[in-house]
This record gives structure tokens, C-alpha cells and sequence, in this order.
């Protein structure tokens, strides 16, 4: 089983179980397992009342106050079922202290029953053993794991005043600071649900309220991270109970988790979010089920992508009405304040001022509470005519402005209108779309709009940096392979941006790769004013492909992530930065989660950093990466044997094309270098440039002429690399320009070497590059991949294949 371990440095995470986790002994064990493998040993852990045990009690209760001669019965069936847990769950020594235990409560309940009042208080006095139990028995289970885990109630820390209860968080937040002096280093199995005001009755939380307890737990204990587990991993885009096509939303924004759930989601409720707002704990939800399942991860930062996420439905919906005359109409807003104060806060709201109506939809089971409040405040509120409606059902889109997304809103008004509609409500917050419409058969309806929203084609628009021979080379590829790509991927492509020295062509309908091959008419753009006006750009997803050799567009890389778009580069610069730019760089990737892909700044289409990913993922320990790393230097020494002088065999590689514009680029090693670096960061090391000692070919009276006059003078080469090549004849070897990183010493080089004549940097086909990596396993006989490194196409199909690879990952 693996466990999504918290980030380092973690403090006192809170970890809640509900009822339906801790149902039997097999899910108490299961979930022990789960809090034994976190290796959290401060966790605080919330527990709700076994199985339907709250039920019972409450059911207990309804009897006794009816006089219903079943009660004593439903005690007697309640204690049984307690005593089974408690024995099947743990061996019999360790049972005995807590069956005496509950034999002891049983007692009490029955006293409380036979010889008291049965007001709030006693309730809420017998409803809270549920809670007590299960944390009781958690607790002994876990110490039977060998962990130190003690048993709280919270009513020994958490103080509540007023009705509806009003947390006292200074005086909790004492209460539990010292209680947790006491244990430091030590698990509290602490229940949820319950808590005492200062005369020591007990008060419950209410709906939902061990969830309510753990988030609020989590503020109070200043925890890090806060993880309800229950019976399903998280919010997914629909019920996927209806919805089998539904999807597991592993990021959720604070501002849609709230809106779901005011609208009556039974994953998330409004309570349960409030000390999430307020504090710094990170909220996660998960399956105690099938912890591999997945999770959502709520979120305080807000996404960039717009539009709808989630559609979500309440069958059995009630409306409540009232008249309200003309001059109390500007009261309506204040009303729905007041409500929502009250914990009465309306799914949605609708004013029919022709008719001087006012609906507000609930669920049923605020229905009843809301219509009392409202019929008290009835003469103070200036409405009249108060009644409920029923029959009707709710369903609502929910995502960030998605009252503003054309497409969306008309798809949702035409499903919509083919129903029994009552009202269609956008709400002012722009985070939902609400439709009442009367009481239907739902699955067709949520089926049409998710397929309709959640199938359509993602947007996604890409920006080209450079027009050379690599972006070039790109526009056509990608001219010929954007139908396929967006077939097979769901997309909708759109070439926003084409950049060159001169300037760049925008076109938020896209630019055609025709138009930017052979009539590319560029406007001036002012950085980085035009980042900045491309926030609101439209589009699911943006990606910036760099197919120059820029070194200043490389400091706009962390302002692009900040952009939330995505990187493909051809451009080694950011890849083999110094240490404290790449840094910077790789932590603001992480923190805004946004991909950076750069394949093809090494062996151009050769899989070598995606071997490299490969090998470190099953668990190799990568050793020593060497290799012939330049095109341009592989021809050369595989061409250079002295029948010709070295310059003009390097002439003729430069009129061929084969060198950068300025043959010296090739030689000084510069360029192997940034290689060498690439590749040893993406195996996992922390190698700054500085630390790679390289041997120039370039002298340097030759280093310090222009380039017009440096081509006038190659001959100076010629003495130099005679000798070498007569170096090699005599060793028996060849000359072979070689980048090497030993992991072992950290020892990081690039040169000409001489190589025996049966190595394998030897019989290389003129340009390729050749690249070995040494791990634990392929140490005598390293992993060797070799193939032409170099050239337009192949650079720019790497670029391609990591714009696929990126598409599809998203």
C-alpha cells in the first residue's frame, strides 16, 4: 500500500476517520494500518462513532422519549454490538479494560434514561459515547502496533458557548496547548463530534461535525495538514455513482470547494472549510478503502483555468416562498444575510419582482429549520404568504467564473430548458450555475451535461519562440501533425504567438503556420508589459516552445511560470544556468505546478534524459554519464585522420552548415558543457557550470579576433591538433571529443581525448552523438545510446514529442 506522505517538516497533522471507515474490525485495523504506515507519531487523529452507532444512540433516544416498550431492547442490542466490536477486533487481554468500560457506560445511559430529564444536554451527554468509543478502541489498537497513542475527549479542550454553538477558540486553543505539553511525540485519538461549554454539559457540533472537528483541530493545534479519510478518495466531477465517466479532481480551490458545498455536496460541507480559510493546514481528502485511489487536495490559491468543473445535483429539493412588498424589496439581500448567519444559507435564490415573490431552494433537511426561522422573523422581516413547496431538484455547474463562460451557460440553459424548469440562478460569486426545475429522473440530464462540458475539446494555445532553422523546421511539423494531435488528445490547437528578434505575431484566433513561414509580418512588443497582458488569455492551457539560443529570454522563464504556462525548450541556457537561477526556476515550477520539458536540448531526438528519468524511477543508482556529446565534433574526428589540414576540414564543415555561424562556438566546448551539466541535473545531481573543467580547441590569440577575422586565420589550429592526432596513431588510439560526469567524485569534464580503437565512441557514423550512462546495474557494460544528435528536424521533433508528451500528460 503506498501512503501520499505530507511534506517535510509537517507539524502535528490531523488525520480524520468517519463512521463508515470504522464500520468493523477489519476497518479498524485497516485504518490503523494506514496511520502505522504514516510514521507521524504527533498525528492527531479524529474519530467518528463506529459504523451506524450514532443511529442507535439517536434511535435509543426517540424510543425512550416515546415510551416505546422497544427500548430497552435497542440498549441491549447497542451494548451487544459494541461488546462484538470490541472482542473481534482485539485479543482478549487487551479487550478487558474496555468491555469493563463499556459496561460501565451502558450503565450510565440507562441511569440517564430512567431518571432524567431528556433535554439537549442529555442527549447530547448519550449521543457523545459513539465517538468516546471509537477513539478508545483506536487507540488501544494502535498501542497494540507498538505506537504511543492516547485516547482525548475533546470535551477536555473544546469550549462552546450560544446555540447554534460558538467555538471559544482562545480558551480550546489554551486547553489543548497543554494537554499536548503533556504528551509531546504522542498520538491522541481524539473524538470528533462533540465538545462542552464552561459548565462541562456537552454540546454537539452538529451536521457533519467530526469533520467540522478535525479542520477545526487542525487550526487550533496550528497544524500543517488535515486528511479526511472516508469511504471515497475525493470530489470528483459528478457523482461518480451516476456518472461512471466521472473523474477524480485532484486539485480543488478553496472558493469551489466552499461553493460545492453550500450546494449540499455530502463530500465537502461549509463548516468543515471555515477553520481550512483561516489557518494554514492544507486539507486533503482520501479513501481509508483504497488509499492508492487517489485525492483531492484542496487549495487556498485560486486556479488560472476558467469554466466549469464539477456538475452536482440535490434530488430532493424544497422551496421556500414568501410575497414581499415593493418597499420592503432592499431588504431581500439583508434577509439572505441574516439566514446564512444562522447556518441557513440557501442553495439558491430567485426574485420575481412582477409577482413580489421570493424563492429560496433547500434541501429538505434545512427546509423545516429554515421555514421555522423564517415564520418567527416573519413580522420584523415585512414579507407575508410563507409557505414550502415540494417536489423539485437542483442541479448546478460549479468552477471558477463559470457564470461568465458563454459556451458553458448556453449548454446549461438548453439542457435545462427541456426540463420542468422553475428558475435558472447564476450565482454573484460567478462560482455556479444553478437550475431548480421540478422533481425528474436526474441521471440523463447530469450525464448530457457532463459529457457536453467534460468532452469537449481542451484549449490550448502555444507560443514559438525563434524562427530559425529548429522553429522553422517546428511550424512545419507542426502544420502536418496538428489534426492527428488534436484528434487523439481531445484538443483544440491554436498557434497564439510566433517570436522572432524583430518582433512577434499575435492572433488570439491563431496564427497559420503558412503565415509565419512565408509572410511572418511582426509587431514591436515591450517586455515585459505584453506577459502581462496575456493573464487573461483565454485558454485551458499555454505553452511556450524556445527554439532559440537565447540567453535573455531565459529570464523571462520564471515569469512565464508565474503565467502558469508551460516550457518546452530547444534552449539550453535555463537547463545549464547556474545553479541559483536553475533553483529559482525548478521551485517556481513546482510551486505554480507548471512542466518544463527540454529533450531536445540533448541529443536532439535520441531518448537520453527520458533513459536518464527511466532509470532513476526503477530505483538505479545512475554512476558516471560520458559520451560524444557534439554533431559538429563527431564529424570532424571522425573525418580528421591527416590526409588534410584541420582547418580546412573545419572550412568545409562551415560551409556545409554543419557548425554554429561561428565555427569557434563549436570548438571552445561551451556548448558540450551546458549538455554535460543538463544531463547531470536530470540524473539528479547538483552540478553548477563552474564545476565542469573544459579544454578549449580555440587558442586564444585566435579566441580574441572577430569572426570574419578568425576565419581568416583556422590555420592556427593546424599545429595544434597535428600533434594530438599523432598522439593518438601512437597509442593505438583515436581522437574523440568527450564530455564525462563521475556521480562517485563529482568530477566534471569536457576535452579532446584519445580513446582505445575499440571503444565505443569509436565507430560513430560522421555527426552522430553517442551517449553511456553507468548505473549499479550497467556498470562493465554501460547503456549506450547512439544516433545522429543534431540537425533541424530531429531537434525540432523532439520538440514535438515533448509538446505531445506534455499535452497528454495534462
Amino acid at each position: 500500500m503506498t501512503i501520499l506522505e505530507p511534506e517535510p517538516g509537517a507539524h502535528r497533522p490531523v488525520h480524520k476517520f468517519g463512521g463508515s471507515s470504522l464500520a468493523d474490525a477489519a476497518c479498524f485495523h485497516r485504518v490503523a494500518g494506514i496511520i502505522h504506515q504514516l510514521q507521524q507519531p504527533d498525528a492527531l487523529i479524529v474519530v467518528s462513532a463506529p459504523g451506524k452507532t450514532t443511529n442507535r444512540l439517536i434511535e435509543l433516544l426517540n424510543l425512550f422519549a416515546s415510551g416505546d416498550t422497544a427500548a430497552p431492547e435497542a440498549l441491549a442490542g447497542l451494548h451487544a454490538f459494541q461488546r462484538h466490536l470490541i472482542a473481534s477486533t482485539l485479543p482478549a487481554e487487551a479487550a478487558a479494560p474496555l468491555l469493563a468500560a463499556l459496561g460501565e457506560d451502558i450503565v450510565s445511559i440507562a441511569y440517564v434514561l430512567e431518571h432524567d430529564r431528556l433535554d439537549d444536554y442529555q442527549r447530547g451527554y448519550i449521543q457523545a459515547f459513539g465517538e468516546v468509543w471509537s477513539s478508545r478502541l483506536l487507540a488501544t489498537v494502535l498501542q497494540q502496533q507498538g505506537v504511543t497513542a492516547h485516547s482525548l475527549d475533546a470535551r477536555r479542550f473544546l469550549r462552546v458557548s450560544g446555540t447554534p454553538v460558538q467555538v471559544e477558540e482562545d480558551e480550546s486553543r489554551r486547553l489543548l496547548e497543554h494537554i499536548l505539553a503533556e504528551h509531546p511525540q504522542q498520538m491522541q485519538v481524539v473524538t470528533g463530534f462533540i465538545a462542552a461549554d464552561k459548565e462541562g454539559r456537552t454540546r454537539l457540533l452538529g451536521r457533519n461535525g467530526s469533520d467540522f472537528s478535525a479542520t477545526l483541530l487542525g487550526a487550533l493545534a496550528d497544524s500543517s495538514h488535515t486528511t479526511i479519510w472516508s469511504d471515497v478518495p475525493g470530489v470528483f466531477s459528478a457523482d461518480p455513482r451516476r456518472i461512471p465517466e466521472a473523474h477524480l479532481l485532484k486539485r480543488l480551490a478553496l472558493a469551489e470547494a466552499a461553493e460545492l458545498a453550500r450546494l449540499g455536496s455530502p463530500v465537502l460541507h461549509s463548516r468543515t472549510l471555515g477553520p481550512v480559510a483561516a489557518s494554514r493546514q492544507q486539507l486533503m481528502l482520501r479513501c481509508s478503502y483504497h488509499p492508492d485511489d487517489g485525492h483531492t487536495r484542496i487549495e487556498r490559491r485560486p486556479r488560472r483555468e476558467q469554466g466549469a468543473r464539477i456538475v452536482t445535483a440535490v434530488d430532493d429539493t424544497v422551496l421556500v416562498e414568501m410575497t414581499i412588498s415593493d418597499r420592503y424589496q432592499e431588504r431581500v439581500d439583508a434577509l439572505t444575510d441574516w439566514l446564512g448567519k444562522r447556518g441557513l444559507a440557501p442553495l439558491a435564490c430567485k426574485r420575481r419582482p412582477d409577482r413580489k415573490l421570493w424563492q429560496i431552494a433547500y434541501t429538505r433537511e434545512q427546509a423545516e429549520q429554515a421555514f421555522l426561522v423564517l415564520r418567527d422573523h416573519q413580522p420584523a422581516g415585512g414579507f407575508e404568504g410563507l409557505q414550502q413547496r415540494e417536489g423539485f431538484s437542483l442541479v448546478a455547474l460549479v468552477g471558477k467564473n463559470v457564470t461568465s463562460q458563454a459556451e458553458q451557460c448556453l449548454q446549461f440553459y438548453h439542457a435545462l430548458n427541456e426540463q420542468p424548469l422553475e428558475f435558472i440562478q447564476p450565482a454573484k460569486n460567478g462560482l455556479s450555475l444553478v437550475g431548480v426545475v421540478r422533481k425528474t429522473a436526474l441521471d440523463p440530464l447530469l450525464l448530457r451535461l457532463h459529457q457536453s462540458l467534460f468532452s469537449r475539446p481542451r484549449r490550448v494555445g502555444v507560443l514559438l519562440f525563434g524562427r530559425g532553422n529548429i522553429g522553422k523546421a517546428w511550424l512545419r511539423l507542426y502544420k502536418e501533425q496538428k489534426a492527428r494531435l488534436e484528434q487523439e488528445l481531445n484538443l483544440r490547437l491554436t498557434l497564439y504567438g510566433v517570436f522572432d528578434t524583430k518582433g512577434a505575431m499575435l492572433a488570439s484566433q491563431g496564427v497559420e503556420a503558412d503565415t509565419a513561414l512565408n509572410n511572418f509580418q511582426p509587431q514591436t512588443l515591450v517586455w515585459p508589459d505584453w506577459l502581462e497582458d496575456l493573464e487573461e488569455h483565454g485558454f485551458d492551457t499555454m505553452v511556450a516552445l524556445d527554439c532559440t539560443a537565447s540567453e535573455s529570454l531565459v529570464q523571462y522563464y520564471p515569469a512565464m511560470v508565474q503565467q502558469r504556462i508551460h516550457l518546452i525548450a530547444a534552449n539550453k541556457q535555463a537547463g545549464a544556468a547556474d545553479s541559483g537561477f536553475y533553483a529559482t526556476l525548478k521551485q517556481a515550477l513546482t510551486e505554480h505546478r507548471v512542466k518544463f520539458l527540454s529533450n531536445a536540448t540533448v541529443g536532439a531526438g535520441l531518448p537520453v534524459q527520458s533513459s536518464l528519468h527511466q532509470l532513476r524511477q526503477s530505483g538505479e543508482q545512475i554512476r558516471a554519464i560520458s559520451g560524444v556529446f557534439s554533431g559538429t565534433l563527431s564529424w570532424l574526428f571522425q573525418h580528421f585522420d591527416g590526409s588534410q589540414p584541420f582547418s580546412e576540414l573545419l572550412l568545409q564543415a562551415w560551409q556545409q552548415g554543419l557548425t554554429e555561424p561561428d565555427p569557434r562556438d563549436d570548438l571552445n566546448g561551451q556548448d558540450v558543457k551546458r549538455k554535460l551539466v543538463i544531463l547531470a541535473r536530470e540524473a539528479g545531481f547538483d552540478l553548477d557550470p563552474s564545476q565542469v573543467n573544459v579544454t578549449s580547441l580555440v587558442p586564444d590569440e585566435l579566441a580574441a579576433l572577430s569572426k570574419e577575422s578568425a576565419l581568416e586565420c583556422l590555420h592556427q589550429l593546424d599545429d595544434l591538433l597535428a600533434e594530438r592526432l599523432a598522439e593518438a596513431q601512437h597509442r593505438g588510439g583515436v581522437l574523440r571529443h568527450v564530455a564525462r560526469f563521475n556521480a562517485e567524485t563529482q568530477a566534471a569534464s569536457v576535452g579532446l581525448e584519445v580513446v582505445p580503437a575499440n571503444h565505443p565512441f569509436v565507430p560513430l557514423r560522421p555527426g552522430d552523438n553517442v551517449f553511456a550512462i553507468e548505473t549499479r546495474h550497467y556498470r562493465q557494460n554501460p547503456m549506450v545510446i547512439q544516433g545522429p544528435g543534431a540537425g533541424r528536424e530531429v531537434t525540432a521533433a523532439a520538440v514535438q514529442a515533448d509538446l505531445w508528451q506534455l499535452l497528454a500528460a495534462l
